[in-house]
């Protein structure tokens, strides 16, 4: 098992894989005897948590063995970016391995080439109920599995707040609000958490000297508390059907919204990229990111004291709902793969629930599932400390979880994510540069070169 890079798979080399081999009869109504013995390549996510991309290679490795499949494992990542270079060159080449990894909007990128698993999510969501929304926003489209959600790396980023902080300066008990356990959520407070009570709560914390801090710049993490937080005011830049919608007394008044509450972040923030604000919470400089618990892991090893008071907990409310930040991988299999239902039947039993309750522990409860099933996994109510802390980080209440650049269709929304047209308009008006209408005017242009 290897590493692999973009060169390696344009010259058409493999370097450093894994051959495993070896049958079983795995229960499930897409698995048969095969034939004759199928190989596979198979390209994974090679998980940031240390540990996590052993165990899953292992019940790869293990199913082969019991299948008598011959299966190469290649390792790609953990930079997202580097999935879509990979699964670029083979797109465009049309070689390299059967089964990909993929990462937010790649599958989209590269549907025309990766083959419909229809009867694979069929068999998983008879099973185990239907996926999300935001998995079938990812991997469905017109009337075509195109992949199949894939929990691990998937990733949902609500606030993860300093509960001393929160309760010492601005009066707010977030693990009282937000408890490990939602049926003791009290419906009163939680609806009382809004984002103009978050507003409040920044301008304490900030007097106090411990600012609420997320980037307003031209990075993942800006998208992906800006975007949920315009949807919250019902501001969208384009609807499903194409059209237009960033001019809006919505967008006007989110905009308005972020320009208060910036006033109460560091400075620093716009020139912030994905690990400014990790390193920021963690130093224990800040009171609240909006982030997965990468922070929180790190902040374990290198400063305790503060991982013991991080709460990771449900965004403010806004006038239109609830929103969160959310990013999906997802597997799929390329058209030329010659052993289809080899194929298949893995990628059914890697998302089955007792190969998930593997990975999701190995993750250390940081991969997020898109099956309500797969939400009774125990790790979010023990890992801590403090326990429980992870609880909420699966989404336990009204909140919808989405991508920056829903709802448009999937083909635009990676656009508009990828060109981080919302921060970028968004900084306009903190810092200055436009007026919110002459902002909203600049991104409307933006949005309607897409679609040309």
């Amino acid at each position: 098992m290897g590493k692999v890079t973009r060169r390696q798979f344009i010259k058409g080399v493999v370097v450093g894989g894994v051959t495993m081999a070896g049958a079983m009869s795995v229960p499930g109504s897409l698995r048969k005897a095969y034939a004759q013995k199928p190989k596979l390549t198979v390209a994974i996510w090679n998980h940031w948590v240390p540990g996590a991309t052993d165990v899953h290679t292992k019940i790869i490795s293990d199913w082969a063995k019991e299948n008598k499949v011959d299966v190469r494992i290649d390792l790609i990542g953990p930079s997202g970016a580097a999935i879509r270079t990979i699964a670029s060159a083979e797109y465009r080449g049309e070689t390299g391995h059967d089964i990909m990894a993929l990462s937010t909007f790649v599958s989209i990128a590269f549907k025309k080439k990766l083959e419909p698993l229809n009867d694979v999510a069929d068999y998983l969501e008879k099973k185990y109920g239907k996926f999300d929304d935001l998995a079938t926003y990812s991997n469905y489209q017109d009337g075509v599995w195109f992949s199949i959600p894939n929990p691990m790396g998937s990733f949902s980023k609500p606030p993860v707040s300093r509960i001393d902080l929160f309760k010492k300066h601005a009066g707010i008990d977030v693990v009282d609000i937000f408890p490990p356990d939602d049926s003791k959520r009290d419906t009163k407070k939680v609806d009382a958490f809004t984002w103009d009570a978050f507003l409040e709560a920044s301008k304490k914390l900030y007097k106090a000297g411990f600012p609420v801090g997320s980037a307003i710049s031209e990075c993942n993490d800006a998208n992906e508390w800006l975007c949920p937080l315009f949807l919250s005011y019902g501001s969208t830049a384009m609807g499903k059907d194409g059209r237009v919608t960033i001019e809006s007394n919505e967008t006007l008044q989110a905009l308005e919204y972020i320009k208060e509450l910036a006033q109460y972040m560091p400075k620093e923030i716009f020139g912030w990229d994905d690990a400014s604000n990790n390193r920021y919470i963690i130093a224990g400089k800040g009171s609240c990111v909006f982030n997965p618990p990468t922070a929180w892991v790190v902040a374990k090893r290198d400063n305790p004291d503060v991982a013991a008071q991080l709460w990771h907990h449900d965004m403010p409310r806004g006038p239109k709902g609830r929103y969160r930040g959310a990013a999906y991988y997802s597997i799929g299999i390329w058209n030329w793969c010659k052993e289809k239902k080899a194929a298949k039947d893995l990628i059914t039993y890697l998302m089955e629930k007792p190969q998930q309750w593997k990975i999701f522990s190995a993750a250390q409860g940081n991969d997020v599932p898109q099956l309500k099933p797969m939400y009774a996994h125990p790790v979010w109510q023990e890992e801590g400390p403090p326990k429980g802390t992870l609880y909420n980080y699966i989404t336990r209440g009204d909140e919808k979880l989405i991508v920056g650049g829903y709802p448009a269709r999937p083909e635009i929304g990676t656009q508009i994510y990828s060109k981080y047209l919302i921060p970028v308009m968004t900084g306009k008006v903190v810092t200055g540069e436009a007026t919110p209408k002459a902002a909203m005017k600049w991104c409307a242009k933006e949005l309607e070169m897409l679609r040309s």
